[in-house]
């Protein structure tokens, strides 16, 4: 079935197509492309319908499995602009594979990866105007899927949207490429091993939300989560994975099934790894990076991720007590590893680990 899937257009008429945004006014997914690409699938038919057509609402049943049972997965991918203005994906298709790693765990079809890869690739070439040109900024591109049936049985789902939508967007972080500051949340936790932790499921992120808030309140960016057993170990941050320079080494938290699998954490790791750093993934406890801190073999520690691409820590606030990482100020490693991610994503630079995608 998957062999004949086919693509239709639909596009807006000139008269109804959106004023863009300016390049200063883009914030984080704030503004919408005037297309989208949709396609469903039900038990009977399996994926059908596909088609690239105006960005519009969805009428669904208040019944809608989704409302009630949580079946629903996302990703998070971008399109930047070269100097060339040759617009490039990075490794989107690896987005996809893990999207569908997610849907294995939640109960939901997986999609056709190669076939997903080309409506992209026709969808963002049909916006290529929405793709801004200036420093830092890229095109946002949001991948979803959601359980669509009126059932108020506990069950999987048999019918299901498809969605890819698309947003200007300036830098995730006001503050840039400088560092953010973090709280520690020893009481709340974000997941267990065993759960959903390591998939990219809307709960995980409804989960962390109250935590969130009690760190914005108090001042802090984002939130760094322990395991849920024990409150020693750390996991992630909430929208990144998380690395500690100390000595010599680069150390990350394992994937053990409560941890997101970053894109931008493996390619951090490779990149390491080729400049003859010594990455290591192991169980890291908060006390031993506040000790590491004090004593002056922490370094520097940054998140990894599609929004931020890399963010350094400047403060770690944890029981009570602040503690500034690197005098606050972005790292080495944090600036290089920032500068050759977004040379490789924009073109600029050679990409031996072909993770780079063209467009056109």
């Amino acid at each position: 079935m998957w062999e004949d899937l086919e693509v239709t257009l639909e596009k807006v008429d000139a008269q109804h197509l959106k004023d863009k945004p300016s390049a200063d006014n883009l914030g984080f997914g704030q503004h919408f492309t005037d297309h989208m690409f949709l396609m469903k699938w039900s038990k009977q038919d399996g994926w059908h319908d596909s088609k690239i057509c105006p960005y519009h609402e969805f009428n669904l049943d208040p019944a809608a499995m989704v409302f009630h049972y949580g079946q629903a997965i996302f990703e998070g991918l971008k399109a930047y602009k070269g100097d060339d203005n040759q617009l490039y994906l990075f490794r989107p298709a690896d987005n996809f594979e893990r999207m569908n790693n997610s849907a294995l765990r939640m109960c939901m079809p997986r999609i056709p990866v190669d076939k997903v890869l080309k409506s992209l690739k026709a969808l963002i070439y049909l916006e290529k105007d929405w793709v801004p040109d200036v420093e830092g900024a890229s095109l946002y591109i949001r991948p979803t899927m959601i359980a669509v049936d009126p059932f108020l049985g506990v069950r999987p789902s048999e019918t299901y949207y498809f969605f890819i939508i698309l947003s200007p967007v300036g830098a995730y972080y006001a503050e840039g490429c400088n560092p953010t500051k973090i709280y520690v949340s020893d009481e709340y936790v974000r997941a267990v091993k065993g759960g959903v932790g390591h998939v990219k499921t809307a709960g995980n992120y409804a989960a962390s939300l109250y935590m969130s808030e009690i760190a914005k309140k108090e001042g802090y960016t984002q939130v760094l989560w322990l395991d849920a057993c024990e409150h020693k170990y750390i996991e992630e941050v909430g929208t990144s994975n998380i690395f500690f320079k100390i000595g010599d080494q680069l150390v990350t938290p394992p994937l053990e099934g409560s941890i997101l699998g970053g894109l931008t954490r493996n390619s951090v790791i490779t990149l390491a790894e080729s400049w003859g750093i010594d990455v290591v993934e192991r169980k890291i406890s908060i006390d031993e990076v506040i000790e590491a801190n004090k004593d002056g073999s922490l370094k520097e520690i940054f998140g990894t991720g599609t929004a931020a691409v890399i963010s350094p820590v400047g403060e770690l606030f944890y029981k009570g007590e602040s503690n500034i990482i690197n005098n606050g100020e972005t790292g080495e490693l944090s600036a290089r590893l920032f500068s050759e991610l977004q040379a490789i994503q924009n073109g600029q630079q050679d990409d031996p680990h072909k993770w780079v995608v063209r467009v056109g």
